[in-house]
């Protein structure tokens, strides 16, 4: 039996703001909302509160962590920006998009896993940058759950996931985006490198610079690594429940298979649908689907399923975002 919650969901009212800003700067941890994915938040320029994250969320510290500002002219107390990332910044900013730029000094190695760059990002979602105005700090705000599971998308999924290790949540309501930001490395402006796809893409990128973009990290990194960049791992983002993916699926299959297994399909397909068939988006709309993706991967996982069948995604930008995710939470 997991163990209780303790955590209360706060509304984003002007005084629970003012409340939970007042905690943060008191080095205490929370459940905040983002239009990528909720966040665990703390002061990102206090070393205590930084071991803290890692500690409630199991993760290695190997696995550097993102800092998010809610104006362009914090970017420059956090790191040293060149062209290429003030002219990201401008045209994606609020957003789900990090920037890797070299660190100032104030950074904790905490936050950068001992390295010398640093991730930075301003999020769009309205309650979180007010909550950034508030605290009057950048905050440090990894997945608000367990290390390598499913990334929460709601309050409730914080709650569900790290209810017993903090106190607070600040709920903004389900993500819009679904998946976490885009992550591009920005250290040499002559030569940038997408680590991580998201709802920004590639052709984006390189349409706003000007110049290709690499796609990258070159290889799969392990948790004994050093990371340039939180999401890198080859598995990721992972139910428990064991997942198979498939270039497509069909109907046939999934009504001749055992009833413990799920499918999962894009689009809803037409006709009788057995039990055991889900789908990410009625209609097939990629945002739907990326939106609905984490959420769906915590339904089925509660289901008492022994394998979950997941359908890639065909096609470039968001495609590629939702594929990405669908091989890390397939990974063995």
């Amino acid at each position: 039996m997991p163990p209780a919650s303790r955590a209360k969901i706060y509304r984003g009212t002007t005084r629970n703001l003012r409340f939970l800003a007042g905690k943060l700067r008191q080095g205490e941890l929370m459940g905040v909302p983002s239009e990528t994915v909720y966040g665990l938040a703390g002061d990102a320029l206090n070393p205590r509160a930084c071991r803290r994250i890692f500690a409630v969320k199991g993760r290695p510290r190997t696995d550097p962590l993102i800092v998010h500002i809610h104006q362009l002219e914090q970017l420059e107390l956090i790191a040293r920006p060149n062209p290429a990332a003030y002219a990201l910044a401008k045209a994606c900013w609020p957003g789900p998009l990090t920037l890797i730029l070299p660190k100032q000094d104030c950074v904790p190695a905490e936050v950068t896993a001992g390295g010398d760059s640093v991730a930075v990002r301003m999020p769009a979602h309205p309650l979180f940058l007010r909550l950034l105005q508030a605290v009057g700090r950048p905050l440090a705000a990894p997945s608000a759950n367990p290390f390598g599971y499913v990334s929460p998308t709601t309050a409730e999924h914080v709650r569900d996931g790290l209810g017993h290790r903090i106190d607070y949540i600040l709920d903004g309501g389900p993500a819009k985006v679904g998946l976490e930001s885009t992550i591009v490395d920005l250290r040499d402006p002559a030569r940038p490198r997408l680590l991580r796809p998201g709802a920004i893409s590639r052709a984006d990128l390189r349409r706003i610079l000007g110049r290709p973009v690499a796609a990258g990290p070159r290889r799969a990194a392990s948790k004994q690594q050093v990371l340039l960049a939180p999401g890198l791992l080859r598995r990721h983002y992972s139910p428990r429940t064991r997942v198979r993916l498939h270039e497509q699926l069909t109907l046939a299959q999934a009504a001749s298979s055992k009833p413990d297994h799920a499918w999962v399909f894009v689009k809803k397909p037409e006709g009788r649908l057995p039990a055991n068939v889900f789908w990410l988006d009625a209609k097939g709309d990629l945002r739907g689907a990326a939106r609905h993706l984490f959420s769906r991967l915590r339904q089925l996982d509660r289901g008492g399923y022994a394998l979950i069948h997941l359908e890639q995604v065909a096609g470039a930008g968001l495609a590629e975002a939702i594929n990405d995710r669908l091989r890390r939470a397939a990974a063995r």
